[in-house]
């Protein structure tokens, strides 16, 4: 075998994934919540059922956004001594086997002994910023909403840049009854916390001017 070849075949071993190492983790659907909460690291992975679900990377009109509504609902409930609103990677059991990490989640005083270390249990409101990619748009707006509801969590928000809406869902028995669907122009509101809004249009806006924003920076340099 020529020196040419054996150099090529070397390096495709050296690109080829480090497979046992994934022989040393369980296999999808075989996942225990201990298994689960000891993973390493903070990427966004939510666990239902023994499966693993990898969420992607959020872009920076995403993250523009979640801090754009976190910075209005934290500033709200710390006047008001509410309680802790926290924003993703944190856990937060909807039931046994079923993990999500929601963009903002708020829990009320009231309920502060479900505030745990490594996970939240459920939570009174949760808020997810929706993409526009179709499995991410149905897993929040489908499956999400349902999990949700059967976890009874009172309040969910649905920031979708995409419609350009803020859709805000109270719990009614055990599904979800839409309290709004907020356009640009109007203020979002919410049930469970009187007097808490958020200008749609302001919100929609943050997350744009920062994609512009990042559209720049990607733009070849001269």
């Amino acid at each position: 075998m020529s020196s040419t070849k054996i150099n090529t075949v070397a390096r495709v071993r050296e690109a080829d994934p480090t497979w046992e190492i994934a022989h040393l983790f369980p296999a999808q659907g075989a996942w225990s919540e201990e298994e689960y909460l000891d993973l390493p690291g903070n990427r966004l992975v939510e666990f239902s059922n023994g499966f693993l679900e990898m969420l992607p990377v959020p872009t920076t009109s995403h993250q523009a956004l979640v801090a754009y509504v976190y910075g209005l609902l934290f500033a709200f409930v710390s006047r008001r001594d509410l309680r802790k609103v926290f924003f993703a990677p944190l856990r937060v059991q909807l039931w046994p086997g079923k993990f999500r990490e929601p963009d903002l989640v708020f829990m009320l005083r009231a309920h502060a002994r479900r505030i745990g270390e490594e996970f939240w249990d459920r939570a009174d409101l949760v808020m997810e910023v929706v993409s526009g990619d179709l499995e991410d748009r149905r897993r929040d707006l489908v499956i999400k909403r349902r999990e949700y509801a059967r976890a009874r969590i009172p309040e969910y928000w649905l920031i979708d840049p995409q419609e350009s809406t803020i859709t805000v869902l109270r719990l009614a028995g055990n599904h979800y009854a839409v309290h709004g669907s907020f356009p640009r122009r109007e203020l979002a509101t919410s049930v469970l916390l009187p007097g808490f809004s958020v200008d749609v249009s302001a919100a929609l806006s943050e997350g744009m001017a920062a994609a512009a924003t990042g559209r720049k920076s990607r733009q070849p340099r001269r």
